[in-house]
């Protein structure tokens, strides 16, 4: 087993007496305070993240395009240079790979992929590669910072020299903060106006300092993983290994948005259009609870007495008070109100499935 990795942040992260734990390859901070603390300071104000164990691939060449249009399930050729795009890769049978980030530049385009996946991807890209296509992996030396909440503008705005107001959702522009490079882009995964920031590692200490310190007067929380997944899970956004895998598709997982056929030929193509052809036989959908419980992953849900799947994420939601989740359950008792029952230490607590999002932010 190899020896897990230290963010360019982790001295900060012990400094504010975080919980660490391993995830993705890495230690990282759990949370600080409390995860309900963190949650709500993100909503109602803003919150530092760091998730630079996410993997980062420079691609390159007179075929960037083409590859990656070959290799990813949305059209690239549909974004412009300084957008980025939320997108998928799959394997021949329509499983999913990864989801995933492309950021496209004058000359070249970025993949940021998921901690757990980095090596995985790295290798099902390099197996699929064009001729004049080069990729190179950047994950070590960057370092990636998510600050999100509603007051995130105005606490990145006195640090850089353009206005962020008008960097529209899911763009980016190169910028410095202070004297460090840095591309900052209008995303994030928690549903809340935000952005993330990408450096150069060896200048991690510096723009902790100064975002830090520019949002010390709006109270601004450092924030761990375990807020980071009750705020993703209220917008009912996917985690791979739990929402999403290999034995799950993009259509049955509501992702048949980003699913784009028309674009012409990419792995997976075949196999989902004919899932597509034949109807989906199964759904990812949302449930709350009516009782005083929480649901957890694994878990099994039942309908009509009968087991219908199991909970792929599930917690207390700090914003509705009440439980939620998510799961795969058979398309045709996947309807909004289709009462569900979940299986907690042996019994059967009611809930039933909801529109999602399961809570609406400005973001």
């Amino acid at each position: 087993m190899s020896e897990l990795k230290k963010t360019g942040f982790y001295d900060f992260h012990l400094a504010l007496g975080a919980k660490i734990v391993p995830f993705g390859g890495f230690l990282m901070p759990v949370q600080y305070s409390s995860i309900m603390n963190e949650h709500r300071a993100v909503r109602a104000r803003v919150g530092l993240f760091d998730v630079s164990h996410m993997g980062e691939f420079y691609v390159r060449g007179q075929n960037a395009t083409q590859f990656l249009q070959k290799l990813t399930i949305n059209d690239i050729e549909q974004i412009d240079i300084n957008q980025a795009q939320y997108t998928a890769m799959c394997y021949p049978d329509g499983g999913i790979v990864d989801d995933l980030l492309i950021y496209r530049f004058a000359d070249y385009f970025m993949m940021v992929v998921n901690a757990s996946n980095t090596e995985k991807d790295w290798q099902w890209a390099q197996k699929n590669l064009l001729d004049k296509v080069k990729m190179e992996n950047v994950t070590e030396e960057t370092s990636l910072l998510a600050l999100q909440g509603p007051l995130s503008t105005k606490v990145l705005a006195p640090l850089v020299d353009v206005d962020l107001k008008a960097l529209d959702y899911y763009h980016f522009i190169k910028v410095s903060v202070g004297d460090v490079e840095a591309v900052i882009s209008r995303t994030g995964y928690t549903g809340e106006i935000g952005y993330e920031l990408y450096f150069s590692r060896s200048a991690s200490v510096p723009v902790w300092e100064k975002i830090m310190q520019a949002g010390e007067k709006y109270n601004i929380e450092p924030v761990g993983l375990g807020a980071r997944d009750t705020l993703r899970l209220e917008k009912k956004y996917c985690l791979y290994g739990n929402d999403i895998d290999n034995t799950t598709n993009p259509l049955e997982a509501g992702l048949g948005w980003i699913t784009k056929f028309n674009k012409g030929e990419f792995i997976g193509r075949d196999a989902l259009l004919q899932i597509k052809q034949s109807g989906i036989k199964r759904k990812l959908v949302g449930f709350e609870m009516l009782d005083k419980a929480v649901p957890r992953h694994g878990y099994k849900i039942f309908i009509d007495d009968k087991s219908a799947g199991v909970v792929t994420s599930g917690t207390f939601s700090p914003m509705l008070e009440k439980g939620i989740g998510m799961g795969y359950v058979p398309f045709g008792f996947s309807g909004i109100d289709t009462p569900v029952y979940i299986e907690i230490r042996g019994k059967l607590f009611p809930g039933k499935i909801v529109k999602t999002p399961f809570y609406d932010c400005e973001g």
